[in-house]
């Protein structure tokens, strides 16, 4: 039974992904779930260096009000193949009902080719905060003030 930590989500798994295993937590420390190319079987789908595309994974999911899933990249496919999450992270909103569609970017020199079942992003669900914008003057200010892009220094 799910807990205030560990929310239900629901999902329905698109017919092109009826053969799939549901995403799953790799470890047990995992923070993130590992989504999956819902592809074609037999098919390859191939980013060529620099090119980006979109890759299907079949799921749709029904988050629970005040929280989001975050598509996130992969460590070992950035590492290895330069290929990562475009729009990193991706957000899924607790009231979208579209599959979910990883945008992939490769940014390494070689071609990279993912087949069907092949491990594309993580996704991980969080909690989130909906706060209510107040026009103001001015505002409080900090040490820190307008500094930023690099302001705070490159080592400690």
């Amino acid at each position: 039974m799910p807990s205030a930590a560990s929310p239900a989500v629901r999902v329905t798994i698109l017919p092109h992904a009826q053969d799939l295993a549901l995403p799953s937590y790799a470890s047990a420390g995992a923070a993130g779930l590992d989504l999956v190319a819902a592809i074609p079987d037999g098919d390859a789908f191939t980013l060529g260096p620099c090119a980006r595309g979109l890759v299907p994974t079949g799921l749709v999911l029904q988050l629970p009000e005040g929280f989001e899933a975050q598509v996130r990249p992969r460590s070992g496919l950035a590492l290895r193949h330069g290929v990562t999450v475009l729009n990193s992270p991706g957000t899924i909103d607790a009231d979208y009902r579209g599959e979910i569609r990883v945008i992939l970017i490769n940014l390494g020199q070689e071609p990279f080719t993912l087949r069907r079942g092949d491990r594309i992003a993580q996704l991980v669900v969080a909690q989130v905060a909906r706060v209510v914008l107040h026009r103001a003057d001015s505002l409080e200010q900090t040490e820190r003030g307008t500094g930023g892009f690099g302001s705070t220094g490159v080592s400690s």
